[in-house]
């Protein structure tokens, strides 16, 4: 295919180049865009350069060793709510936030109850406990389980699903990252309750749908008070959101804490390899 297309190139400068040179040097009063033959060159220069354009694949040079690949979407200006392990139901919060979609004892297992009050937290966490769970966590309205089982469509729309099946009725949607930016900001966090009010909308959570009218102006992002802190939120806000895989998730204050923290595992598990080799070394 290039061949062909330089040999048409070629034949199409040679028309140019019987046309044009005669205007060039028999007739001093033409009034040709190419002044001089080393002008036609660049003239016909820039025109292989097109053609081949159109035949070759562009290839794109990363700028970094290990550049972003956006699998998913972003979910653009969302309304955005602030809830946290513990809360009391109220308002418009009918569900008290003891327990979470995927877990009965989430405050016990959570350490206490997140306490909002700017005044009693420190370092994106509450001042009264280090949380045994991430503390930055979100929730979005849907729940791929009920009553132990997946829902018939849970295959069918989570795009991760047959990657991160562990079992029947075991979420692959829990401790999910997402990325949450709000102007030039981004924070991370994991999936870790559903909400807020419904637990069915995956055509918007996996899909195009916007979030459904609700008592929160049509939230459709619940996060935690260490998000709320670190993007600088008001109680309702609006950001923006998306799915990220694990390995893209950078260094920053989301990966300090708890047992359901990817990060943390990680380190935990080379904490142990690390002494189990030393303890072999000192007994040989």
């Amino acid at each position: 295919m290039a061949a062909f297309v330089m040999r048409r190139l070629l034949a199409v400068c040679l028309s140019l180049a019987v046309f044009v040179v005669p205007k060039l040097f028999g007739d001093e009063q033409s009034t040709s865009p190419y002044a001089t033959a080393a002008d036609f060159a660049k003239y016909a220069m820039k025109l292989r350069e097109q053609a081949l354009l159109k035949v070759e694949p562009q290839v794109f040079i990363p700028t970094s060793s290990h550049p972003a690949i956006q699998r998913y979407p972003w979910k653009t200006n969302i309304v955005t709510t602030v809830f946290w392990v513990g809360e009391q139901a109220g308002g418009n919060n009918p569900v008290p936030n003891y327990r979470s979609s995927w877990d009965l004892n989430w405050t016990t297992n959570y350490g206490g109850t997140d306490d909002p009050d700017r005044s009693a937290r420190r370092d994106y966490r509450p001042v009264a406990f280090v949380p045994k769970q991430n503390p930055f966590y979100y929730a979005l309205p849907y729940n791929d389980v009920t009553h132990g089982q997946f829902k018939p469509e849970a295959p069918l729309v989570i795009p991760w699903f047959k990657q991160a099946y562990t079992g029947q009725g075991e979420s692959v949607c829990r401790h999910r990252w997402i990325a949450i930016r709000k102007g030039n900001r981004a924070c991370y966090a994991q999936w870790e309750d559903c909400g807020p009010f419904r637990t069915d909308h995956f055509q918007y959570v996996f899909g195009n749908e916007r979030p459904k009218p609700n008592l929160n102006h049509g939230a459709g992002l619940d996060v935690s008070p260490a998000v709320r802190d670190y993007l600088g939120l008001a109680p309702t806000d609006v950001t923006d959101w998306q799915f990220i895989e694990v390995r893209d998730v950078p260094p920053g204050p989301w990966r300090t804490y708890g047992e359901n923290n990817h990060f943390v595992i990680a380190r935990s598990k080379t904490e142990k390899q690390v002494a189990a080799g030393s303890v072999g070394a000192a007994k040989k």
